[in-house]
C-alpha cells in the first residue's frame, strides 16, 4: 500500500467511537509505519457517535479527494422511537417531552412518509456541527443557549418502512439520500407529521456511495493490515523516512 500518495479505507466504525476517534486510532498506526511524527489522514463523511457504519477514511494526497468522495448517496437504516422527544433529537440527550401515540397506525406512517422524499427542506438540529455566527450550534446548545438554524435544501431519493412495533412504537426504516441529511432531523419531522413526537434511537449507514457495509473492515481488522501489508513509496519520497 502506498499511504502517502494514497489511500482509501472503508471502515464499520464501532457505537460510541467519534469519527475522529477512528482517523486518531489509524493514523497513529500509520505515523508508526512511516516513522513519521506528521501525516494526513481524514475521513469523507462525518458519523455521530451513536450512529455505527460506512466510514471512508483517506490518506495522504488522497485527502484531497475527501469532498468528492462524501457527496456519494448515503444508506442508512434507522430506529425510531415514536411519542417522545429529545433536545438533541436522538440518544444523547434526556427526553423532554412525551406525546399520544395511540392514533398512529402503520397505515398512515405508510402515508406520511412519501412526504420526505425527493427535493425538501429540512431544519438541521441545534446538537450539530453547523455554524451560527462563526461558533457550533452543538456548543451553543450544551450551554443551553437557543439555536436557530436556517432550513438546507437536500434530497432524499428512498424511504422504505422495514417495520413497525406498534407496542413499543418503534419504527424501522430504511433511507437512501444525500450528502447533508441528519436522520435525527428526519426522526423530529417524521414524528411532528404523525400528529406526535419522535427521535433517534438507532442509526446504522450501510453505504457510501458503491461502498457497502460488507465491504468495511472493522477498526482492529484495519490496525491489523496497516501493520502488517507492504508498504510502498512514490519516486518523490525517500523510503527510510
Amino acid at each position: 500500500m502506498d499511504f502517502v500518495t494514497g489511500e482509501i479505507l472503508y471502515v464499520d466504525k464501532p457505537l460510541e467511537w467519534t469519527s475522529f476517534d477512528v482517523v486518531k486510532r489509524l493514523r497513529g498506526v500509520i505515523l508508526h509505519r512511516l516513522h513519521r511524527k506528521k501525516f494526513k489522514v481524514g475521513h469523507a463523511g462525518t458519523l455521530d457517535p451513536l450512529a455505527t457504519g460506512v466510514m471512508v477514511v483517506v490518506t495522504g494526497r488522497a485527502t484531497k479527494l475527501i469532498e468528492s468522495l462524501q457527496a456519494g448517496v448515503k444508506e442508512y437504516i434507522a430506529t425510531v422511537k415514536l411519542g417522545a422527544t429529545t433536545p438533541s433529537f436522538d440518544l444523547e440527550t434526556e427526553i423532554d417531552a412525551t406525546y399520544p401515540t395511540a392514533h398512529i397506525t402503520q397505515d398512515m406512517i405508510s402515508g406520511v412518509l412519501p412526504r420526505f422524499t425527493g427535493r425538501i427542506e429540512q431544519v438541521p438540529p441545534s446538537f450539530s456541527a453547523c455554524k451560527v455566527d462563526g461558533k457550533r450550534a452543538y456548543k451553543m446548545a450544551r450551554k443551553g443557549h437557543e439555536v436557530e438554524l436556517k432550513p438546507k435544501v437536500l434530497v432524499i431519493d428512498e424511504i422504505e418502512m422495514l417495520g413497525f412495533d406498534s407496542e413499543s412504537m418503534t419504527l424501522t426504516l430504511r433511507i437512501v439520500c444525500s450528502k447533508g441529511t441528519y436522520i435525527r432531523a428526519l426522526a423530529r419531522d417524521i414524528g411532528e407529521a404523525l400528529g406526535s413526537g419522535a427521535h433517534l434511537v438507532g442509526l446504522r449507514r450501510t453505504r457510501v456511495g458503491d461502498v457497502r457495509i460488507e465491504d468495511c473492515l472493522s477498526v482492529e481488522q484495519a490496525v491489523e493490515l496497516i501493520r502488517n501489508v507492504e508498504i510502498s513509496f512514490p519516486d518523490d519520497e525517500e523510503k527510510d523516512i
